[in-house]
């Protein structure tokens, strides 16, 4: 039931499919863009394909530039040197190849080009009303979503705190390309990680607070092609058909998430990945299984289509038993793609889970997340998964 009235919008073009990122050339005509900034991921710079793409802007007669100085968790530097590099170039629009990273870099620099100022201005939600320069967004992994998603994070480099630029509506994509041949030369960890995080984006948006009719059909259906696809996925990155699942899913729970808010995994992820410098999505990972089954008594009826989704047979099931089985299934996904069972792995003590509760509860994902949580509920989940 729905809280209060809610929305779904979704401005992106999405190309799927073996080699689309060869329509990029008729994609720049369609934006009569003459002039480019090429934002790539660091350890993509030399790969074959941007190779290609490189040699087919040229052959177009493309002025371009490429950007690759782009931090695992961008910062704020990182959007002014693209930013200045584009403003050299006189930039038409900006085409990203990379993860999440790489795409939120590239999404900053086009929100600053034509609003002016710093990123630091528009953090926030609807902080800008200029449209960005447009943006071309290929994913190389199947993960954040960043390329149809409204917002973008930005990591402010004197405080450490992570600005979240939010716009429905202007900070998409124009364009996004999905193409499995880019994910092809992914190490078989940062699969896992990025592909539990596209997970955890579908779960959380799906059982929130905030979600609708519109955006649960587009997530439910992110959690059925995931969870079915993506040990596949990591066991062999090559297989183009599971890698094209898992980008659809991704981008599916893209859509959305951003709309309807996400809950305690991500709160509690936001925390542990800046205390203990780990990736987001391990962090996400690491958080899963025990807050999916802390939330499960809020709404068990949706975690019973979880689990359907899943492949889990509940036909025979009590409804609070086909919610544990969903339950149980993610906790086994987890575990057979290698997340460590306890928050001790990664370097958490106990004197740290005071701090780490006031963190959370401070953060306002109760507006979100199903179950009401406290801050001794939160010291209680953090006691649990040490």
């Amino acid at each position: 039931m729905l809280l209060s009235t809610s929305s779904y919008f979704c401005p992106t073009k999405v190309i799927l499919g073996n080699g689309c990122y060869r329509q990029i050339t008729d994609l720049l005509a369609d934006f009569s863009a003459r002039k480019v900034l090429l934002v790539v991921d660091p350890a993509l710079a030399e790969a074959s394909y941007v190779t290609e793409i490189r040699e087919m802007l040229t052959g177009k007669g493309v002025s371009f530039d490429t950007f690759s100085d782009i931090e695992p968790d961008p910062g704020d530097r990182s959007v002014a040197d693209a930013l200045a590099l584009s403003a050299k170039l006189d930039a038409e629009l900006i085409l990203a190849i990379g993860g999440g990273s790489t795409i939120d870099v590239a999404k900053a620099a086009a929100i600053v080009s034509t609003n002016g100022g710093r990123i630091h201005d528009y953090e926030g939600i609807e902080k800008f009303s200029v449209d960005p320069l447009p943006l071309i967004a290929m994913p190389t992994t199947a993960g954040t979503g960043s390329e149809v998603s409204g917002s973008c994070v930005i990591t402010d480099t004197a405080s450490g705190a992570k600005m979240s630029i939010r716009h429905a509506r202007l900070n998409p994509a124009r364009v996004a390309l999905l193409d499995p041949l880019a994910l092809q030369s992914l190490p078989p960890y940062v699969a896992s990680h990025s592909g539990l995080d596209a997970f955890v984006h579908a779960f959380e948006s799906y059982i929130s607070r905030n979600s609708n009719p519109f955006s649960s059909a587009v997530t439910l259906h992110a959690i059925r092609l995931i969870s079915r696809n993506i040990r596949q996925h990591v066991a062999n990155p090559a297989n183009t058909g599971a890698a094209l699942e898992m980008l659809c899913g991704s981008a599916l729970a893209g859509m959305a998430f951003g709309q309807t808010g996400l809950g305690n995994v991500h709160c509690m992820a936001r925390f542990i990945g800046a205390r203990y410098h780990i990736s987001h999505g391990l962090s996400n990972a690491l958080c899963l299984p025990l807050v999916a089954r802390f939330n499960m008594i809020s709404n068990p009826e949706l975690y019973r289509d979880v689990a359907q989704a899943m492949g889990c047979n509940i036909e025979k099931l009590s409804l609070m038993e086909a919610a544990n089985a969903a339950v149980a299934a993610i906790t086994e996904l987890c575990r057979d793609l290698g997340i460590p069972g306890r928050l001790s792995e990664i370097g958490m003590k106990e004197d740290d889970i005071p701090e780490l509760a006031r963190l959370c509860i401070g953060a306002g994902y109760n507006k979100w997340n199903p179950r009401l949580t406290s801050e001794s509920d939160f010291v209680a989940l953090f006691r649990d998964a040490l």
